[in-house]
């Protein structure tokens, strides 16, 4: 296992090492009227003590812009493994820090929704095997597909119509009321927690279909399974056949899934952040994106590279942590 573990570690720094390159040199393709422009904006800002040319030169030589597309790489990479992503050009401070002043509202948002996804969704999987062909089979079934086939913002659209405007229970949009400082810590944290409430179920409801889903195919196929029509034959009750025999083997794959999903708590939801104002990390991204703020955008895609390869060898270890029939060689 460890032997396994060091080698896929190489395998991801090497391909993280050729995602990074690919990223510095979408960036650095871009023309060098940008630049320039961005470079004036940044002069023209409150407290700024540089010229436009001074600023021209110092985003140039930051990011390698005035060397080679290889040595200008290599100076950016340089920087990046020591943590130094620069100065945010949109939000006029380290990149680093706008990064954690706002990823735990990513997470908390994430880490809800994945609770909740995992308890409503395996559950009712497993329940729709168990009544194949059923009226619970069918709603489930229903329930799933409408879950997959709706887009983010439709949803969220939907919650905000009928919870925000209609029924006037939540609010529809930002992190706080407007007498938030007013409010003891204990009211401020609801106040809190009343925005963050459709953001959530909207993650939650565009994120069960594929893993209720999921849940049904693999408990049919284990309880189609020899062993299970052996433990039957026994005489075991259906609750301890469901249960202790039919659920544990169903959620092998589902944990390897559950697993590899675990670091994208940290990557934030671009789309559902952006539509209530829920200043995370997506949030954050796409306001840098669409802005053309490249020191943020270059860490942010780098960031993501990297949560996309620890979820792949979480994946790959869960899987033969869970199932000791994977040997791994």
């Amino acid at each position: 296992m460890l032997k396994f573990i060091i080698k896929r570690l190489l395998l991801s720094a090497l391909i993280l090492f050729f995602v990074m390159f690919i990223i510095y040199m979408l960036m650095s393709s871009l023309p060098t009227d940008y630049f320039e422009s961005t470079a004036r904006e940044l002069a023209t800002k409150p407290g700024s003590t540089k010229s436009a040319t001074d600023w021209l030169n110092d985003l140039r030589s930051q990011y390698g812009m005035d060397k080679g597309p290889i040595q200008g790489f290599f100076t950016w990479l340089r920087s990046a493994i020591k943590g130094d992503f620069g100065d945010s050009w949109y939000w006029t401070m380290s990149v680093t820090d706008k990064f954690v002043d706002v990823i735990w509202y990513s997470f908390i948002l994430g880490l809800c929704a994945f609770v909740l996804e995992v308890i409503i969704a395996v559950p009712l999987g497993v329940i729709a095997a168990k009544k194949q062909y059923s009226i619970t089979d069918y709603s489930v079934t229903v329930i799933s597909l409408i879950g997959i086939s709706m887009p983010t913002f439709f949803v969220a659209t939907i919650f905000k119509l009928i919870f925000a405007i209609k029924l006037g229970w939540f609010e529809i949009n930002g992190m706080q009321g407007n007498n938030f400082l007013n409010l003891d810590p204990f009211h401020q944290f609801l106040d809190r927690a009343n925005h963050f409430v459709l953001p959530i179920l909207t993650l939650t409801v565009v994120s069960i279909g594929s893993l209720m889903r999921y849940t049904r195919t693999n408990t049919l196929e284990v309880l189609n399974a020899d062993y299970i029509r052996t433990a039957r034959a026994k005489g075991l009750p259906e609750s301890k056949v469901i249960g202790r025999h039919a659920f544990r083997n169903t959620l092998i794959p589902i944990v390897t899934i559950l697993g590899g999903s675990l670091p994208m708590l940290f990557s934030g939801a671009l789309i559902t952040e952006t539509l209530f104002g829920i200043r995370g990390i997506g949030y954050i991204s796409y306001h840098s994106m669409i802005n053309g703020d490249i020191p943020f955008t270059m860490f942010y895609l780098s960031f993501i590279a990297v949560l996309t390869l620890l979820g792949t060898l979480i994946a790959d270890i869960l899987y033969a942590v869970v199932d000791p029939r994977v040997r791994i060689n």
